[in-house]
């Protein structure tokens, strides 16, 4: 059965990734000239996300806790990490936001194509020109009240357990006189498991944390003040009270 719902869901994602681009580029097309922060563009790649996750039968993805209805202005979202389908599950949040992704994944038919669209900033990992240049771009965005999405432990984590946080979200944060606003995701996880093509069983949410003003902050109290948030929100989420862990 979990076969047969992986072949099912991997047909269904790939239908609604190429009817999806479709109607990205149109929109775009139409409003290019009068949508410099590429809003319709990027939520209708969200929105290819959001319905692709409600297609596969083994993931219950949505949000918990109380969220905005719209996000503009300099935010930095970050996130910590647990699986690929990371993006599918905070896509569920109601505002844009441009995310900072691996160069790898712009290579992508279609996938990558829609990420352009979109606006999103590729990165090569490990490689100081290439994050220089993203930060640079991700500082851009900022300027036009668009918030950027970095996940700042670099990669998944291969047991759940949070990575050590890099420099760069909190750098930009406080470069840009931005706010930085910490999500956490749990749940994540099994859903879409590393050198696997089955989907795993999943109930997973995000929830949205309290901005956090970089002003007068160093770069280590950002980092452990999002962290923090992070850490709490994950036990919120598992039902453990944080005064109990």
């Amino acid at each position: 059965m979990r076969a047969l719902a992986s072949l099912w869901t991997w047909f269904a994602i790939g239908v609604t990734l190429l009817v999806g681009f479709c109607l990205q580029l149109v929109l775009w097309l139409a409003t290019a000239a009068f949508d410099p922060r590429r809003v319709v563009a990027g939520r209708c790649f969200r929105l290819i996300g959001v319905t692709a996750a409600k297609l596969n039968p083994t993931w219950h993805f949505g949000i918990e806790g109380e969220t905005p209805r719209g996000l503009r202005g300099r935010y930095v979202v970050v996130s910590n990490h647990e699986s690929n389908a990371d993006p599918f599950l905070i896509s569920f949040l109601p505002w844009e936001m441009k995310w900072l992704g691996k160069a790898n994944l712009f290579k992508i038919p279609i996938v990558g194509w829609s990420m352009w669209l979109a606006g999103d900033i590729p990165v090569v990992r490990g490689k100081r020109s290439s994050i220089g240049e993203a930060l640079g771009r991700c500082a851009e965005w900022l300027e036009k009240e668009m918030p950027v999405m970095i996940f700042p432990e670099g990669t998944r984590s291969k047991d759940g357990n949070m990575l050590p946080f890099k420099d760069g979200a909190f750098r930009l944060a406080i470069d840009a006189q931005a706010l930085v606003l910490p999500l956490a995701v749990r749940g994540t996880h099994d859903a879409l498991p590393k050198s696997s093509w089955k989907f795993g069983t999943s109930r997973a949410r995000v929830m949205v944390g309290t901005p956090i003003d970089s002003a007068g902050k160093t770069l280590e109290s950002l980092k452990e003040e999002a962290r923090a948030q992070i850490e709490a929100m994950r036990l919120r989420l598992a039902g453990v009270s944080p005064h109990r862990a």
